[in-house]
């Protein structure tokens, strides 16, 4: 019903005739209603979620500025002319695609919302998208706020469900044109086998294992503070969490020193409506389950468990934050995503050596680098194979800047102008001008 749905409405005069300037013009009042009602939103995020609730008023600023953004693109969507001899020219179209299936993940689901309605409605089209049945709470409450802000029936469409049933169904919908998802690499792979059965295109943000360099020349206390961001933050569950840290050898001891002292001060685990609160308990069972475990096999191994490791409460899902050293690359808990508030410390001894460690994962999502020396932060940031790189800090994001991997990290870009190619087509027009 779903996508029967949003192909009424893309069909619809009333959305597939309305002004690009009007299609923006609803984004922003969506904006101004989520900016509006933001204390709402984030309060059902962190019931959701269970991240803390500063937390959660930043992924709602994030919604409204990403809505605020796109919409300032949807009149300035456009082709080019092309003159190819004296009596002909060509021009272009760029039109919207269709009815997209967006398929959003639990750790941030209004912030990942945003991301995808945000280029798909600019470009002109309509959705169907599933929430995460982990986290579908805010997503009916920013439904509500989609209706207020006037959309036509049938321009987005929200369903919950699990995904091997209602995200297997809406991938091999026939009317479904194009389908943009985010999670987990295993399951990106069977998206990827669904969609080309109708040849769909597609858009993919997965797994990643990413690396945080710390050279020799790195200011330890700048280091030492983003790395615990880069890990810790969302309780780990950070697709592009830098769970691997991988330290020069002359700074490994006095780092490692100070990052685990460093973790006590800054990470408060409790009631995520507390202020000060900065580590809210993992999203379920399963996820608290997982952590654990790799807990275990860090242990069976012959790693060592530096700090952490353990049930921070006698009920929820808390974890104490997680650091193992004497970690060797064949190890699973150097090699596989965890998503939780667990890392790993390696040694390496040249800049030969961390580009090998670096580039030695399926994934390639982001890195980090840390050092004074900004030829060399440039040089290995040409070298790392990911689609993001942050110099001197960790997980940086914004709405304006292109987000997404290579290899085992997804397909395609989100955020920035990049995030509109995806959801539109582009047709050529060839005029004959001696008829």
């Amino acid at each position: 019903m779903a996508v029967k749905a949003a192909r009424a409405a893309f069909n619809n005069p009333a959305w597939r005739d309305l002004s690009s300037t009007a299609r923006g013009d609803l984004m922003f009042k969506l904006s101004a209603l989520a900016e509006q009602h933001s204390h709402l939103l984030a309060t059902v995020e962190t019931w959701d979620n269970g991240k803390a609730f500063s937390s959660a008023q930043g992924d709602v600023d994030e919604v409204v500025g990403t809505l605020k953004y796109y919409a300032g693109f949807a009149d300035k969507i456009h082709g080019q002319t092309i003159e190819t001899s004296p009596a002909k020219f060509a021009y272009t179209l760029r039109e919207p695609v269709g009815v997209c299936g967006q398929i959003i993940p639990w750790n941030y689901p209004l912030a990942m919302a945003a991301w995808k309605l945000g280029p798909a409605l600019a470009c002109g089209n309509t959705v169907v998208l599933k929430a995460a049945e982990s986290t579908p709470l805010s997503i009916l409450v920013f439904a509500n706020l989609i209706k207020e802000a006037g959309f036509p029936p049938g321009v987005i469409n929200i369903i919950n469900g699990h995904g091997r049933e209602a995200g297997a169904a809406l991938i091999q919908h026939p009317d479904v044109d194009k389908v943009a998802f985010t999670g987990s690499t295993a399951t990106g792979r069977e998206i990827m086998k669904m969609a080309s059965q109708t040849l769909k295109t597609i858009t993919l943000e997965t797994g990643g294992k990413s690396p945080l360099l710390v050279f020799a020349d790195a200011d330890l206390d700048n280091a030492v503070y983003w790395a615990h961001k880069g890990i810790m933050a969302n309780q780990g569950q950070i697709c592009t969490a830098t769970s691997r840290i991988l330290v020069h050898d002359s700074l490994f001891d006095a780092f490692l020193d100070r990052f685990v002292a460093y973790i006590p001060t800054v990470s408060r685990l409790g009631d995520p409506f507390v202020p000060g609160t900065t580590q809210g308990p993992q999203v379920s069972q399963a996820q608290y389950d997982r952590v654990l475990a790799y807990v275990q096999i860090g242990k069976q191994e012959g790693a060592r468990l530096v700090c952490g490791g353990e049930p921070f409460m006698s009920s929820g899902y808390f974890i104490q934050p997680t650091v193992f050293t004497e970690v060797t690359e064949e190890m699973r808990i150097y090699r596989e995503e965890v998503f939780g508030p667990f890392v790993v410390l390696v040694r390496f001894t040249s800049d030969e050596e961390a580009l090998r460690l670096a580039n030695g994962t399926e994934y390639g999502l982001g890195a980090a680098l840390f050092t004074s020396h900004l030829s060399k932060a440039h040089r290995m940031a040409r070298a790392i194979q990911s689609g993001m790189v942050w110099i001197n800090s960790s997980n940086d994001s914004d709405y304006r800047v292109p987000f997404g991997g290579v290899k085992q990290s997804g397909i395609g870009r989100e955020l920035g102008e990049a995030g509109l190619a995806a959801y539109s087509n582009i047709k050529a027009v060839h005029v004959n001008l001696r008829v």
